[in-house]
């Protein structure tokens, strides 16, 4: 524990912890998604009758407000497991980049995909996406289809890249038929970031070896 604890992770986890019971407890109650949450329609101009804060910010304070316990304790432990782990190859700096460029590239998918949409888009599984991106390059093994390395890495993040998208879309199917909202292009768009930035921040963390 007494480790954890000195990662940026477990800060992380712990500031999202307080602005989720906050929010949920306080006084932005249940106007804490629409104003602090990713709005699509907000990027492209519509304009909030009420107090929120500037768009620029909703992707990173978005991952702080969550819909209820199950999704804060599901979301935390996917950070915790994944982000430990991720800060012991990339480092505090580079897990913490990580983050904040996943959350903007989740959110950027989200908008792309539905650019006038009113719902809010809110929880860190964007940005957690990206972590577990990272993570599963950093432990996995690419198969040797060649004997060319580059390739076969290559040939490894498509792989990820094909599976975790079909994987999101059949889980946002699912859940839709129950009638609950996924954030199925967030999750593609931060785990895209997460398996672009891992070999670049692998090796600036170690540039200097």
């Amino acid at each position: 524990m007494a480790n954890i604890t000195r990662t940026a992770t477990f800060w992380i986890a712990v500031l999202t912890v307080l602005v989720s019971i906050f929010t949920g407890l306080g006084s932005l109650g249940v106007h804490a998604p629409l104003s602090l949450g990713f709005v699509p329609a907000r990027v492209s101009g519509l304009a909030f009758p009420f107090e929120a804060v500037p768009v620029f910010l909703t992707p990173l304070t978005a991952t702080l407000v969550h819909g209820g316990v199950a999704h804060l304790g599901f979301n935390l432990l996917m950070l915790l497991w994944c982000g430990v782990a991720v800060e012991r190859v990339l480092g505090r700096g580079g897990v913490i980049f990580l983050y904040v460029v996943s959350a903007y590239v989740a959110m950027a998918a989200q908008w792309a995909t539905d650019p006038n949409g009113i719902g809010p888009v809110i929880g860190a599984s964007g940005a957690i996406s990206g972590l577990i991106g990272a993570y599963a390059l950093s432990f996995g093994r690419p198969r040797l289809v060649s004997k060319n390395m580059k390739l076969n890495r290559w040939i490894h993040i498509v792989w990820l890249a094909a599976a975790w998208t079909v994987l999101q879309v059949v889980v946002g199917w699912s859940a839709g038929q129950q009638g609950m909202l996924l954030a199925t292009p967030a999750h593609v768009g931060g785990f895209l970031a997460g398996l672009m930035l891992q070999r670049p921040l692998l090796l600036w963390r170690y540039r200097k070896a």
